[in-house]
């Protein structure tokens, strides 16, 4: 039970701090690089991304971190982890936000932007820029913010919770060495 709480909180910070260094990519380069080139450019650029992105590599910690930090805060709760679950929790519920935000802002821009069709064919293109552009650069930052705060949690989660796994550990490795004959006297 110990060994799965671990992986299982490990794994979900791990996931979380991945999914928050994305995002965290795309606010300090990618938008801000994109942000300095032509409307076609970036138009194109956030299609072809939006469509690249959906990939079992992005896929997997993004939808994979909200079960793990479920199974991580029930195992907190049944097993060793009690100091480390409010912080687990703070940690789901802040990777919640975040998910609702993404599913509910930034993806739907995205669809927008990609039933807009082809930049070659978009009469306006400005503003079909600028119908996407400030609205999702804001909120990737406010999920991006989101993120990094749900990863702190689950860190400081997990820097709780080592000291108690390896105290449960070494206790349970632990025997009594039964009296001898010359240490019964």
């Amino acid at each position: 039970m110990r060994t799965l709480q671990s992986i299982t909180l490990m794994a979900s910070t791990v996931s979380t701090g991945l999914v928050a260094g994305l995002l965290f990519a795309y606010a300090c380069s990618v938008m801000p690089g994109l942000g300095r080139s032509s409307d076609r450019t970036l138009v194109e650029a956030m299609q072809n991304i939006n469509r690249a992105i959906i990939n079992p590599w992005f896929l997997l910690p993004f939808v994979g971190s909200l079960p793990l930090i479920i199974l991580a805060a029930v195992l907190a709760w049944r097993g060793h982890g009690r100091s480390a679950l409010p912080w687990i929790l703070a940690g789901l519920a802040l990777y919640l936000v975040a998910f609702l935000i993404t599913r509910g802002i930034n993806i739907p821009l995205n669809d927008r932007l990609d039933r807009a069709g082809d930049p070659a064919g978009i009469a306006d293109l400005s503003a079909t820029r600028a119908n996407f552009e400030d609205r999702w650069v804001t909120w990737n930052i406010v999920r991006t913010v989101v993120h990094t705060a749900a990863f702190a949690c689950l860190a400081w989660a997990l820097v709780l919770y080592a000291p108690n796994a390896a105290r449960s550990g070494a206790a349970a490795h632990q025997h009594v060495t039964p009296p001898t004959a010359a240490g019964a006297r």
